[in-house]
């Protein structure tokens, strides 16, 4: 062996150790990438079944929407209906009923001025 190969002897041997003190941490990080990527595949599996149920339950909390929708359309036609009638109610009943009242009322104070006594005020 010459002295001009000597230093590339241990220039090898030196970098012989350093793949080999490399090799260690890119072992233990091919372990954590298998680690993730096992652990993404069981995620994967356990929230494909939650995204259908969340699926299931926001379609079917939109047809009971429309259905309290519908609900309370009918409602509203239905006290519109109401309001209606009571005002039919008060113009055709209300009107003589006031009259009627007011008749009353005069011949109340009628027959209590005819006997002498004052109307109440």
């Amino acid at each position: 062996m010459t002295a001009a190969e000597i230093p590339g002897l241990i220039a090898a041997i030196v970098f012989a150790i350093l793949v080999a003190l490399l090799a260690v941490p890119l072992l233990k990080l091919g372990r954590v990438f298998d680690e993730t990527s096992a652990a993404i595949r069981g995620l994967s599996a356990d929230v494909t079944p939650l995204i259908e149920e969340a699926t299931t339950t926001l379609t079917e909390s939109n047809r009971q929407i429309a259905r309290v929708d519908a609900i309370t359309s009918d409602i509203a036609e239905s006290t519109a209906n109401i309001t209606a009638l009571v005002s039919l109610f008060a113009a055709s009943i209300g009107g003589p009923l006031m009259k009627i009242a007011a008749f009353s009322t005069g011949v109340r104070i009628a027959l209590r001025g005819s006997r002498g006594a004052t109307p109440k005020k």
